[in-house]
């Protein structure tokens, strides 16, 4: 390995077994480089990582040698990883990676068109609990709804839900990309951090990035006025960064795939309940301790709690769905994606 042609470097996209990679700030003097190096993994220097759908992820640092040409090169190691954002995958049946080395989670959703989907958020919430980031859920399309208390959409209380989420810890965002509403407040949020964009298809994710950064000019769809989805636009994860003309840090959004089902990651059934932050304080407290199933037993203080208020009805209906999911995917009987 020659050392003068190692650099270290950031992943900004990629899958299977090519990936873009930025040389970090200052590998780079005095040579002549593009600034961004299309690189493959070399050999097996990842074979640690061969139980996950795709080793490495935007956000992820490696180790690089330049080849030849000065825009491609080889990933010679992964450096270790602060945290990551993932999902299960049923088709492969393993881990996928969607992000690496962030600072928070922002679940982007809508009140409609596409229609609430709070049990998705509830998922998001979970997986970003268990990789210990910072979550914050952004209500996009503002301008086509206006919340107010008793609003139903497809039998949602969407207002009530938000605030439910707002009463457990959680922030929550009123925003809009087509006229601007929120997007300062959204964009100081985002300031100095690396961020991954989530959500379902259809939310609008690629027209906030362009409303953020309009030199992004990221390819946008249009929603089935039948059924009221989103076709998939970003086909994998990438990084973006957005730099201000005044010296305000920069800002790097990791925008993933538009989302239709989201299966958690890396968390068994019984555990579920430590990362349900409202559901918690009440693990192990239950009549039957850690073996209650927390469905129909006497004595159990989750179902307690759901009727005293402290949890929501339809949060405790996610948990249930969640459990049954992961105990399926456990006896290997899911389906595929």
């Amino acid at each position: 390995m020659n050392r003068e042609n190692t650099l270290k470097g950031l992943v900004t996209s990629g899958s299977h077994n090519l990936f873009t990679v930025r040389p970090a700030a200052g590998e780079t003097a005095g040579e002549t480089v593009s600034q961004e190096i299309v690189c493959r993994i070399k050999g097996k220097v990842l074979k640690n990582a061969q139980d996950v759908y795709n080793p490495i992820a935007p956000g992820d640092w490696v180790t690089i040698e330049k080849t030849h040409n000065a825009d491609t090169g080889l990933i010679l190691g992964l450096q270790e990883r602060r945290n990551k954002f993932s999902r299960f995958n049923q088709k492969g049946r393993t881990s996928q990676l969607l992000a690496a080395n962030v600072d928070q989670i922002i679940c982007i959703t809508t009140a409609d068109f596409p229609p609430f989907r709070p049990r998705f958020i509830d998922r998001i919430l979970l997986q970003a609990d268990i990789a210990g980031i910072e979550a914050v859920i952004v209500c996009n399309k503002s301008d086509l709804a206006v919340l107010a208390p008793g609003r139903i959409i497809d039998n949602i209380d969407v207002d009530a839900r938000l605030n439910d989420f707002v009463r457990i810890g959680y922030k929550v965002m009123h925003i809009s990309a087509k006229t601007g509403q929120g997007l300062e407040q959204l964009k100081a949020l985002l300031a100095g951090k690396t961020s991954v964009l989530t959500g379902q298809s259809g939310v609008g994710k690629s027209s906030l990035i362009n409303a953020l950064d309009p030199q992004a000019r990221i390819k946008t769809g249009k929603l089935n006025e039948k059924y009221k989805r989103g076709n998939h636009t970003t086909t994998m994860s990438f990084m973006i960064e957005i730099t201000e003309e005044n010296p305000a840090p920069p800002i790097r959004i990791i925008d993933t795939p538009g989302l239709r089902r989201f299966v958690p990651d890396g968390v068994g059934v019984a555990d579920i309940v430590h990362h349900m932050r409202e559901f918690e304080p009440f693990s192990g407290k239950c009549g039957f301790g850690l073996s209650c199933s927390h469905r129909s037993e006497a004595g159990c203080k989750i179902i307690e709690a759901v009727n005293t208020g402290d949890i929501h009805p339809d949060r405790y209906d996610s948990f249930l769905r969640i459990h049954d999911e992961l105990s399926a995917v456990a006896a290997g009987k899911t389906n595929a994606d």
